[in-house]
């Protein structure tokens, strides 16, 4: 072999191996300082957006935290839920888990506009998303945790993976601990995650068959909710997932469960004899535990399959592809 061709072959497998180190360095979110010198305002004016919305109506806080959630368990933190419908386009706000239920899309609207107003096509909307979730934790009191940030935005969603992936009210545990270890959670981690429906609510659709049919159910909590939520009609009459303290972020959730005050059939399967009972019983007497475990376990929700590098675009508008 000529030394010509060698280093030929030399610098090639060079190029290669950079594009491999690059591909790989480009597949990881970065820090939290990620837009310091690109758009220095976006983590407040997120922030300020987020205390806006929850001072205005608490329930919000639960919104778009549940919003962050449901993107990221189909394909990934990726903001394909924001995605509206197009004469040639289905998304995923139409899922079941999704239809006439997730809300918050305007918070989200209101920060992008402000964004591309002081620093267009710099900030994703998926790590809006991702911040604004953390951000209504914090503003009903729950804890901090660094928010991962760099992802880029998908130009297609999928209803069906919206459908399938999604956990629903009715699943019983062992359904509850796949769903989440199909995304690289452990059960324990999926018992902090369940711990968001210490706040925000549910419609009564997706809690009629536990307080009309279950039988490890307190029958006060079960009667009194009854009221709000009858036999036949009144499938969007709301109750309070954590009847406790629904607007605070803390482990009345987990002391419900105890109790037999869990809502939806999910919940209560977390306490109702099995593998995760313990973790519940832990949760419920010990607050700081449940938020130090909850902020772990959306650090690394908020890293699920991100696109990254060049991959996926920096949508303009939120709610449709460039």
């Amino acid at each position: 072999m000529s030394p010509k061709y060698s280093n030929g072959i030399g610098f090639l497998f060079c190029l290669v191996l950079l594009v491999v180190i690059f591909g790989m360095a480009s597949a990881q979110l970065s820090s939290e300082t990620f837009y310091a010198t690109t758009c220095g305002s976006a983590l407040s004016t997120i922030k300020s957006a987020v205390n806006s919305a929850v001072s205005k109506e608490r329930r919000m806080g639960a919104s778009l935290l549940r919003l962050h959630f449901h993107d990221c368990f189909v394909n990934g933190c990726d903001a394909s839920i924001l995605l509206d419908d197009t004469s040639s386009f289905t998304g995923e706000k139409t899922a079941r888990p999704n239809s006439n239920s997730v809300r918050g899309f305007e918070v989200i609207d209101t920060i992008k506009s402000q964004l591309e107003s002081s620093c267009p096509g710099v900030v994703s909307c998926a790590d809006i998303v991702a911040v604004a979730a953390r951000d209504s934790v914090v503003a009903l009191g729950g804890s901090r945790w660094s928010v991962n940030l760099g992802r880029r935005d998908s130009t297609t969603a999928s209803l069906t993976t919206a459908n399938s992936d999604i956990p629903g009210p009715a699943l019983d545990l062992s359904a509850l601990i796949t769903a989440f270890s199909n995304k690289g959670f452990t059960a324990n981690e999926m018992v902090a995650l369940s711990g968001s429906h210490t706040i925000g609510q549910a419609r009564c659709t997706t809690f009629r068959t536990r307080i009309y049919n279950e039988t490890n159910i307190d029958s006060t909590f079960a009667t009194s909710t009854r009221s709000k939520c009858p036999s036949t009609g009144g499938d969007n009459n709301l109750s309070p997932l954590d009847v406790t303290s629904p607007n605070a972020f803390d482990n009345a959730y987990f002391k419900n469960l105890v109790s037999k005050k869990g809502l939806l059939h999910s919940d209560q399967q977390l306490f109702s004899g099995g593998s995760t009972d313990s973790q519940v019983n832990a949760y419920s007497t010990n607050l700081q535990t449940f938020k130090t475990d909850f902020a772990n376990a959306m650090m690394k929700m908020g890293k699920l399959s991100p696109l990254t590098g060049s991959n996926g675009q920096i949508r303009t508008n939120c709610r449709k592809t460039n």
